[in-house]
């Protein structure tokens, strides 16, 4: 067994996040926020575990949602993915609205970014952006309060251009309401059309708000798998395609792809592959007379190749985990719930070290890795930092730790216990 010491990358990720209100994470923060600089940021690899039915697939989702809102707006996200409308996910029996923060900084030197969204009712009981705000401190300020530069209350509000400072947090509404009455060409008035659009996809589209279209542009990024092995035997048409699918029924036409336009990193994913599966050769497509697009896989001692549909859901499973991290449009927060599914456990720790080798940096040093995992061959593998524990309160709402803030499990794991060991053992329970 191999223990690693992290050495925690602060590049382009997500050290922090706050979830208020939605399903069963009534009030669960993990990492560092703006006003809670003592915690330590999230590590570029983040686990989380826990038994079942304390919540994770909702934090796994919590991201998802997110993404949708940006996507389609908040009313639209709260009835895709079968959440069945603000009602089923609004925790139940609270009050106050579902909201998120989220602690970012671009670059190890960059000045970390807040973005603030709270979710409400309207009168007519559907869903809105009831408060958007972003905040940074200003150049060359290491501590202190952040300056907002884009405050929404309700669709109305007052955005900062380029990289002004913004305002004081410590300002009244009166002191605001009066900065806003002054000409300035730093400020901007802002009334949305539409309250059920968060204020970042617009603003974010123009020039002179480059910290909105950078945070903006981060969210687009994001790619959550919902990888399922019969989504990728199926049959597409032909057509290389550069970025994998959520449920991978698509991977034909990203192996398409990589044969043509990244042919030396496509050897690299053969090699990995034919090293961790025994007997898989070589990996290729062949385009049906009716442009159908075939994935052949070649094995050891078999004249004849195997087709998609023949594989195992594991072998399906790796090969399309190292196509979403080698690939050269690799997205800058991948989520990736249960990935162990299917696999063989001794590709487990194979797994659990290309994910940690791409978001630390070594392959890809803009990819930060969000994990949900019940298999302890997998937290085997993993540091007390980059893991986090998720139980339920006897209310039935979730709360979280992390690993390394027992001091016994992180004492056992400098004696060489593996935590997946510790966990079977209860000692993460």
């Amino acid at each position: 067994m191999v223990f690693y010491k992290l050495e925690v990358v602060a590049v382009g990720m997500i050290q922090g996040f706050r979830i208020n209100n939605f399903r069963a994470l009534k009030d669960v923060t993990l990492g560092r926020l703006w006003n809670n600089q003592s915690a330590k940021p999230l590590t570029p690899l983040t686990v989380v575990i826990g038994q079942n039915g304390v919540g994770k697939s909702s934090l796994f989702d919590a991201f998802g949602f997110l993404s949708d809102c940006l996507k389609v707006g908040v009313e639209e996200a709260c009835e895709m993915n079968k959440r069945g409308g603000y009602g089923k996910i609004h925790s139940a029996g609270t009050d106050g609205p579902i909201s998120f923060e989220i602690y970012f900084r671009e670059t190890v030197n960059a000045r970390p970014m807040t973005y603030e969204l709270a979710i409400d009712l309207d009168k007519n009981k559907r869903p809105y952006v009831l408060r958007e705000r972003l905040r940074q401190r200003r150049k060359g300020q290491a501590h202190g309060r952040p300056f907002s530069f884009l405050i929404l209350n309700e669709g109305k509000g007052v955005v900062w251009k380029g990289d002004a400072i913004g305002i004081d947090e410590d300002d009244t509404s009166t002191e605001l309401e009066s900065y806003l009455k002054e000409e300035s060409t730093e400020t901007e008035l802002v009334e949305l059309a539409d309250k059920r659009r968060l204020g970042i996809v617009t603003l974010g589209a123009l020039k002179q708000h480059p910290r909105i279209s950078l945070f903006r542009n981060f969210i687009e990024g994001w790619f959550l798998s919902y990888f399922t092995p019969d989504a990728a035997r199926s049959l597409p048409f032909s057509g290389a395609q550069k970025q994998l699918s959520k449920h991978g029924d698509n991977l034909s036409n990203v192996v398409q792809y990589m044969e043509r336009e990244q042919k030396n990193a496509f050897k690299t994913i053969l090699a990995k592959i034919s090293d961790k599966i025994p007997g898989i050769q070589n990996i290729e497509t062949e385009q049906t007379p009716d442009d159908r697009l075939l994935l052949k896989f070649y094995s050891k001692g078999f004249n004849k190749p195997f087709y998609a549909q023949q594989m195992s859901d594991g072998t399906l499973k790796m090969f399309s985990y190292l196509l979403l991290l080698y690939s050269s449009s690799v997205a800058p927060f991948l989520c990736i719930e249960e990935p162990e599914n299917g696999l063989y456990h001794k590709l487990l720790p194979v797994l659990a070290e290309e994910f940690r080798a791409h978001a630390n940096g070594k392959k890809n040093p803009t990819t930060q890795i969000f994990v949900t995992t019940h298999q302890p061959y997998f937290v085997d593998n993993l540091a007390p930092d980059e893991v986090w524990i998720l139980k339920k309160d006897s209310n039935g709402f979730s709360n979280i730790c992390r690993a390394s803030e027992n001091n016994l499990v992180e004492n056992l794991v400098r004696e060489e216990i593996p935590l997946g060991s510790l966990w079977i053992n209860n000692y993460l329970d």
